[in-house]
């Protein structure tokens, strides 16, 4: 029995992989990635059956001006940039209550690290939408959480406390990036710190609200950085079982400063992200959900992740800014074409809300 075939009978048997583990199945090619895969869609079926998720969400961008200089990012604009934009509250309501009319159960709010914005603005939104929608307010990454904190001079725990009794539900764990502070001087110096994503999102979970795990992949980072990055949320959920899902991010480089200045690779392949999906599900022993985000990988590679691990498709959006400024040119995806792409891969489609109870 060769070394790999060793470790996914490990995985198969219930016992945790160590760092070691993954690092080598991540270096797995050729027709050992079908193994991989394999292995992983059984540890999927068993976690979660057949079945495959999917939510009716509306994202909202509200801003794109942002004081943030993230080499990954090309979605951030100045205040005084043609293009910069800033919704007020009254549209973002408008906004919502046309997704409440369409069917959609959750709104994602995320924007830019507005220099005239601070936590009243938050709980404001919060507050208007909570009076006008019976929908579910998942939104602010930590580093807009941390931003506030800064701005208004509370800390990230009073920050937090402020914005859920203002009506916050949950909380998207974007902005996680690597959480590997080598790889965070290199493409983002001036975010939280690797210890401040922790922080914030264990004081999250511990005043009760639920949030996502992301990783965005395939720019600087080795994959030991990757392996440090899941063994980091793997032992969070540990902790505080707060994550509702796993969502590896493929990097778009297209329009990256990043990328365009020489610092960044292409992305990664398609094969890239199907390992990563299959080590995820196998390394990550206590997270039930990974999602394939189908706006990173297309819908036809998003559809083959159901494969490889993945149990979740995300969400119809409506719209989306930051990934379409990177440079993928994204035609917004329909609950009957999630349904298709689900049943066509041979599992059974499930609509579902944010923290994963099924409608």
């Amino acid at each position: 029995m060769s070394e790999v075939d060793a470790i996914l009978k490990k995985a198969l048997d219930g016992t945790r992989l160590t760092k070691e583990d993954a690092l080598l199945l991540l270096e797995v090619e050729g027709d050992g990635i079908l193994a991989l895969g394999a292995a992983a869609s059984r540890v999927r079926e068993r976690a979660v059956g057949n079945d495959v998720t999917y939510i009716l969400n509306r994202n909202i961008n509200f801003t794109n001006i942002c004081t943030g200089s993230c080499k990954f990012c090309a979605f951030r604009r100045n205040a005084g940039d043609a293009d910069a934009y800033f919704f007020d509250i009254e549209k973002i309501v408008e906004m919502a209550k046309e997704a409440e009319r369409s069917g959609a159960s959750e709104l994602c709010i995320q924007g830019g690290l507005h220099p005239d914005v601070g936590i009243d603005y938050y709980t404001d939104m919060l507050g208007a939408l909570k009076k006008s929608v019976n929908m579910h307010l998942h939104a602010f990454s930590p580093m807009e959480i941390f931003y506030a904190s800064k701005k208004n001079g509370h800390g990230t725990k009073e920050t937090l406390a402020l914005l859920r009794e203002a009506g916050l539900d949950s909380i998207p764990g974007t902005a996680a990036e690597i959480l590997v502070e080598r790889v965070r001087k290199e493409i983002c110096p001036e975010k939280l710190s690797a210890g401040d994503w922790i922080k914030v999102i264990k004081e999250a979970h511990t005043q009760g609200m639920k949030t996502t795990a992301t990783m965005l992949y395939g720019h600087v980072e080795s994959a030991e950085e990757q392996v440090e990055h899941l063994s980091i949320i793997r032992d969070i959920q540990d902790e505080t079982r707060g994550f509702t899902e796993f969502i590896p991010l493929s990097f778009v480089h297209f329009n990256a400063p990043l990328y365009l200045s020489g610092g960044g690779k292409e992305g990664s392949t398609g094969m890239d992200d199907l390992k990563l999906f299959a080590v995820s599900r196998l390394f990550l022993d206590n997270f039930k959900n990974i999602q394939a985000s189908w706006v990173k990988l297309g819908r036809k590679l998003s559809q083959v992740a159901l494969s490889f691990g993945a149990n979740d498709l995300g969400g119809t959006l409506v719209e989306e800014n930051i990934s379409r400024s990177a440079g993928i040119k994204i035609d917004m995806v329909t609950e009957h074409e999630l349904f298709r792409i689900i049943k066509s891969a041979g599992k059974a489609p499930v609509k579902r809300d944010t923290v994963y109870s099924h409608q």
